[in-house]
């Protein structure tokens, strides 16, 4: 278990060291200078030169590289091209937004997929499976950009009962987490309907329904636990999705979170934040997969098996 663990925490940080190498010398390719953006083109050379090398900006690219990760070493993330602010402090005031609407989003689409995905399973080929699966298609093809304008226009405009945007109480989470979590919960109703109905037919469900125990008890208790493992896979892989969501989400809110700081950032080519914003997330999603890894092994005592030998 122990060599398990150690390996999945090498191969993240092997991850997170390329993806950081990658997103530093992408961003350092991106036409446009920040100096140009702070100061304007009406700005002097000599002034350009004078910020340049206060910033940093005139060293070699490799140079920039090594002081960006021997700064990550020490855990300083730097300061904000911007607002000459640190960046960790700019960061962590708009985690909170991110994280609130990333759990949210999260609850919303385990809310709606299981019980549609477990209805549609039992109930095959009925008119309920049919609208389920149906439900679920649209879920997957509608773009957040265009649902959520769709949710503002009707529940904000139309009937009035929502704010249109901002982070303002409950009310206004509401529709971000649904324009969020929709197409997750069409993801996870399809794969839990299709690992359900494969594990409904395995033999010992036909046992456990041949003892007498209930429809209930045959599919919660012993079904829909076997089936958990291939969904808690697409849980983890759809994070990153969720967290790529969550950038046009905040974007059409106006939700100020990190997504929305990313924009911003990279409208205002602020190398330094666009950096660390795409490192937490980076971070974040090779967390997650660690940990669903982790869940394999605590969920499927053959999983741990197979790592010991």
């Amino acid at each position: 278990m122990l060599r398990f663990i150690l390996s999945r925490l090498l191969s993240a940080a092997v991850v997170v060291i390329g993806v950081s190498s990658l997103v530093f010398f992408l961003i350092h390719l991106v036409p446009g200078d920040p100096v140009e953006v702070m100061l304007g083109e009406s700005a002097q050379p000599a002034d350009r030169a004078a910020l340049r090398h206060a910033l940093g900006l005139d060293q070699p690219v490799p140079v920039q590289l090594f002081n960006y990760f021997n700064g990550l070493l020490h855990f300083n993330l730097g300061v904000s091209l911007h607002s000459q602010r640190p960046i960790a402090e700019v960061m962590l005031e708009r985690m909170p937004a991110t994280l609130e609407l990333a759990v949210a989003a999260l609850l919303v689409a385990v809310v709606i997929s299981f019980p549609l995905g477990v209805l549609s399973a039992v109930r095959k080929d009925t008119a309920l499976d049919h609208g389920a699966r149906v439900i679920s298609l649209l879920g997957i093809s509608i773009p957040h950009f265009w649902l959520g304008p769709l949710l503002i226009l009707i529940f904000s405009l139309w009937l009035g009962w929502l704010p249109v945007s901002g982070r303002e109480g409950y009310a206004s989470l509401v529709l971000p987490a649904l324009t969020l979590g929709t197409a997750l919960a069409a993801i996870l109703s399809r794969m839990v309907r299709a690992t359900l109905l494969e594990t409904l037919n395995e033999d010992y469900i036909r046992t456990a329904r041949a003892k007498g125990l209930s429809e209930y008890a045959v599919v919660l208790h012993h079904a829909l636990r076997n089936a958990l493992l291939p969904v808690i896979t697409v849980l983890g892989l759809q994070l990153g999705a969720l967290l790529g969501g969550a950038i046009v989400t905040e974007m059409v809110f106006s939700w100020p979170g990190l997504g929305q700081l990313t924009i911003e950032a990279i409208h205002r080519r602020d190398y330094p934040v666009v950096q660390a914003c795409i490192l937490l997330i980076s971070v974040t999603y090779v967390l997650v997969n660690t940990l669903t890894d982790l869940a394999y092994v605590w969920l499927d005592p053959r999983v741990r098996l197979h790592e010991d030998t």
